[in-house]
């Protein structure tokens, strides 16, 4: 996007937001997640509420914070307001830009209908979103997602950037699209509440995402890839729930004519500071951090790579940090090579046309925590990056020997809650051995027991060991998923406000550091932090754990089938022992509760032009 187009979105929204006689903040990022302009009109709204919680009488995780550092529940601080509304406004646009392809265009409003207890919202006894956590994804303290400052990762063009506030589920952000190829994202909020819909049968007319519609006039998702003409296990998704404009963004001021009259180009410490809307990157540019892996790394397989600001790739194979066993960069190749090769074989869940084969992001990383690859297809989501790194350490981590100690050594966090209690509650749970190595963990299996209801959409039952309870629970308080993070995303807004001078350190959790063959790795195991629902697998050397592969970028089954067969299919081709985990230590043997843990889910009609059925059985 060039800049002008920039300062069009942004005066598109502004003339809605004043024939709505709202006063609002918005956001354009671009594919990438480089902030491209942020805009508050006069009057706007700086301290956002975020929703109570909506099943207790008790505000649990970020339930309830209302723009004051008390709400944050920091010792020693005064009450004194918190500008969120340009983080909410980053967020929104962010989770537009990066949710979206060339095959599918999803706003704010299907990140709510996917991140829920319920699918569909409000369908009670159908079990979680199929991207149940997702929310918790390109934090602002990731080792991964670039940052716009000092602190490395850093630069000012190369994406992908973190989030102030994760992936928003709250409407009013959409991707922005130009001939077809999404090219950013615009997010509005104007209402004061960063929330979520938690009812899908009623069709609102929400002040912010009419906004956000406003500003994609020009720049639209074609109308066959959005949300609505995608389906995920049956129902079809939603992308906005009323188009209801009160303005004609045709005839919108220009940008020069709102600036400085009716708001404001405003700085974003750590995300934006100039005084005026800037250009995007072209993804698949060397400046944009992602372009086409051109060596033959991969082949037959084509890639894309993340590239550092010389265009070497920051994530080329290497050999694990982890003693006798660890994995070489041979096999650390040959095993993304496989994954890539079975997802252009695989029949895409979310993607227009029909048949497309499906775009993932596929990372591994050894027994430390530490990224040995990272690559792509041409097309992946970008949100994929980030996640599917949180997939491979998540499921590296659960089949750890260091798992509990890990948890236990962690400090309790803002929110109230004890990290130790949950390794109890684990054990309690499972079995005296959980989270001691003898168990073999999936993203799936893991998902299982961090859901609200166990088993998984079962209104009324307990909840699951890694989750709060269900009167405690929402999207914005999950359990150890957001309870590792907590003091990640409370340092980082008090560093937005300039109430501190220190953002939020590179890397995630205040777990224990690793430490490899050549010394300390500076990271703990989840340094991007946890995620919960499938397409992560545990990489094994015959009976001994090496690392994690997490695929992420399409749907859920296709993600766990491109992890679990991409890994199966190197381990043959490779002879060296290296594989999925022996099916004597896998977590479907375990019957917490009387119901089976799931260990991966492979869709029936899993390949494009093939009648196979049942790939992954007996593998």
């Amino acid at each position: 996007m060039t800049a002008d187009e920039v300062g069009r979105v942004i005066a598109q929204a502004v003339g809605e937001a004043s024939a709505r006689g709202r006063a609002a903040t918005i956001a354009v990022v671009d594919r990438v997640g480089n902030v491209l302009g942020v805009f508050r009109m006069n009057g706007a709204t700086q301290a956002v509420q975020l929703p109570d919680n909506p099943n207790g009488p008790t505000n649990t995780g970020l339930n309830g914070i209302n723009g004051t550092r008390s709400a944050l529940r920091l010792a020693g601080v005064n009450v004194e307001p918190l500008v969120l509304d340009t983080g909410a406004a980053i967020a929104k646009a962010v989770t537009g830009a990066y949710l979206s392809s060339s095959g599918n265009a999803f706003s704010t409003r299907t990140a709510s209908q996917i991140v829920q207890e319920h699918f569909n919202p409000s369908e009670r006894f159908a079990p979680g979103g199929p991207l149940f956590g997702v929310q918790f994804s390109q934090l602002p303290c990731s080792d991964l997602n670039v940052r716009f400052g000092a602190v490395e990762p850093s630069s000012a063009t190369r994406g992908p950037k973190r989030s102030p506030l994760g992936l928003s589920a709250d409407p009013g952000g959409l991707p922005l699209y130009k001939n077809g190829v999404v090219v950013g994202g615009v997010g509005a909020i104007s209402d004061g509440l960063y929330d979520y819909d938690i009812n899908i049968y009623n069709f609102d007319v929400s002040d912010d995402e009419q906004i956000a519609i406003a500003g994609t006039s020009g720049f639209d998702a074609p109308a066959d890839i959005r949300a609505n003409r995608i389906t995920a296990g049956g129902p079809s998704l939603r992308y906005v729930d009323r188009v209801a404009l009160a303005s004609n963004p045709s005839a919108a001021a220009s940008f020069a004519a709102i600036n400085g009259t009716l708001g404001s180009v405003v700085s974003v410490p750590g995300y934006f500071t100039s005084g005026a809307p800037i250009a995007g990157q072209a993804y698949g540019t060397p400046a944009s951090g992602y372009r086409a892996e051109t060596s033959g790394l991969y082949a037959p397989a084509s890639a894309v790579i993340l590239v550092d600001a010389a265009n070497a790739n920051r994530y080329a194979p290497r050999a694990g940090t982890d003693g006798a066993s660890a994995l070489t960069a041979a096999e650390v190749q040959v095993m993304v090579r496989n994954a890539l090769q079975i997802a252009f074989r695989a029949r895409a869940q979310i993607r227009r046309p029909l048949d497309s084969f499906a775009q993932v992001t596929v990372s591994v990383v050894d027994t430390n925590g530490v990224i040995l690859a990272v690559a792509r297809t041409p097309d992946a989501p970008v949100f994929g990056t980030d996640v599917s790194l949180q997939k491979a350490r998540s499921s590296m981590f659960f089949s750890h020997p260091s798992a509990g100690s890990d948890l236990t050594a962690t400090p309790g966090t803002l929110t109230g809650a004890s990290i130790a209690g949950y390794v109890t509650a684990m054990r309690s749970f499972v079995g005296a051995t959980a989270l001691t190595g003898v168990t073999a963990f999936t993203d799936r299996a893991i998902g299982n027991l961090a859901r609200p209801f166990y088993p998984d959409g079962v209104d009324g039952s307990v909840n699951g060991p890694l989750s709060r309870p269900f009167r405690d629970w929402s999207p914005f308080s999950t359990g150890l998923q957001l309870d590792l993070v907590a003091d990640n995303l409370a340092g980082h807004l008090l560093f937005l406000n300039g109430l501190s001078a220190t953002d939020t350190g590179v890397g995630c959790t205040a777990m224990p550091t690793t430490t490899g063959t050549g010394g300390a790795t500076g990271i703990n195991r989840l340094a991007n932090g946890l995620q919960i629902f499938p397409g992560g697998v545990a990489v094994y050397r015959g009976a001994t754990l090496v690392g994690g592969l997490g695929v992420s970028g399409d749907g859920i089954d296709q993600d766990d089938m491109i992890a679990f067969l991409g890994l199966h299919n190197a381990g043959v081709e490779l002879g060296t022992g290296v594989g999925n985990a022996p099916t004597s230590v896998r977590a479907d043997l375990l019957t917490p509760n009387g119901t089976r843990l799931r260990y991966v889910n492979c869709p029936f009609g899993a390949f494009i032009g093939d009648r196979s059925r049942n790939v992954c059985q007996g593998k």
